[in-house]
């Protein structure tokens, strides 16, 4: 700002009984366009929800919100960039399981510290992992993928989004329950790449976030979904079973989508924010449009204790895996 331009400011806010300092903190939020950081790549779970949340928000405020992928190092690349940004407001992170969990539980040399460094502006939804195969692979039923790779050690891999996200620790706790099974982890740089690389043939199972991306596929005969990871079956797809079903009891995954900011951002922005997110979340063609996704929404009263006990539940988990994430 110019001194002149400082100096007429100055004056009009002496005259109004404010302060220059007050007269800026006064100016109107938003006035720039809001970044929706998400830590993954295109086509994925993340992707998808962070999409659909920043539709809904521009539709209730008229503010301009935009997406900006961030993809690598299971999401912690996004996330440790959403946590340096400036606290203004004009940065959020749409963090999940594997960026605020599994990454700060299972790395060494996490750049961020999920607590300390995010205040939560409001869950969005919860949606399960699940396991799916090629078309060519001779399995059915999660039991009868079990009995092939077991028949076969060493000949089967699967592919996940990425080193430390929570479908590569889904693919090893299934390793884990299955018996221990001898299956080769192939990382990818989100759950769309891989997802094209299991419809091409190139890899024959992944293991995703279940997203309306992952039923398309199912549906149209170029992928199986065998099983997915949850207590019960999903709204949009009752004819998948569960993993629980298929006889692996300790098989739960479920997922959680958030909106974060950095910490730190004034009382008066935090309160446009979850403002806007109880506005996209009250929405019910919001909650359709999720339900399309494979996701739930999150309906659960505190979502800071469910976070908790989700700490609990994936130390034990990791510790049993030896999950790492780098």
């Amino acid at each position: 700002m110019k001194k002149r331009q400082f100096l007429a400011l100055s004056g009009s806010a002496l005259l109004s009984g404010l302060t220059p300092s007050a007269a800026f903190s006064q100016a109107k939020f938003p006035e720039r366009p809001i970044k929706v950081i998400v830590p993954f790549a295109p086509g994925g779970d993340g992707d998808i929800i962070g999409r659909l949340w920043v539709k809904f928000a521009i539709a209730h405020t008229g503010a301009n919100f935009i997406v900006d992928n961030k993809a690598g190092a299971g999401g912690a690349i996004g996330a440790a960039e959403a946590s340096r940004a400036k606290a203004d407001g004009y940065t959020l992170l749409l963090g999940t399981s594997s960026t605020q969990i599994i990454n700060p539980l299972a790395s060494g040399t996490a750049t961020y510290d999920a607590i300390k460094d995010f205040n939560l502006v409001g869950m969005v939804s919860i949606n399960p992992t699940c396991i799916v195969v090629n078309p060519s692979v001779p399995a059915n039923n999660l039991k009868e993928l079990v009995n092939l790779i077991k028949a076969s050690p060493g000949k089967y891999a699967y592919g996940s989004a990425g080193p430390g996200t929570i479908t590569n620790l889904t693919g090893e706790l299934f390793k884990l329950q299955g018996g221990k099974l001898n299956v080769q982890h192939v990382p990818y740089k989100g759950g769309g790449p891989a997802m094209q690389d299991l419809v091409a043939g190139h890899v024959p199972m992944i293991t995703p976030i279940m997203s309306s991306a992952v039923l398309a596929q199912h549906r149209a005969g170029r992928a199986r979904i065998l099983s997915v990871n949850s207590d019960a079956r999903l709204k949009a797809a009752p004819e998948i079973p569960t993993s629980v079903e298929a006889g692996i009891p300790d098989m739960r995954v479920q997922v959680f989508n958030a909106v974060f900011t950095p910490a730190g951002v004034p009382r008066e922005v935090m309160d446009f924010l979850r403002a806007t997110h109880n506005k996209v979340r009250n929405d019910p063609a919001f909650l359709l449009d999720l339900e399309k996704a494979g996701a739930d929404p999150f309906t659960l009263a505190d979502p800071e204790k469910f976070i908790a006990d989700e700490v609990v539940r994936w130390t034990n988990v990791i510790k049993a895996t030896q999950f790492k994430t780098t």
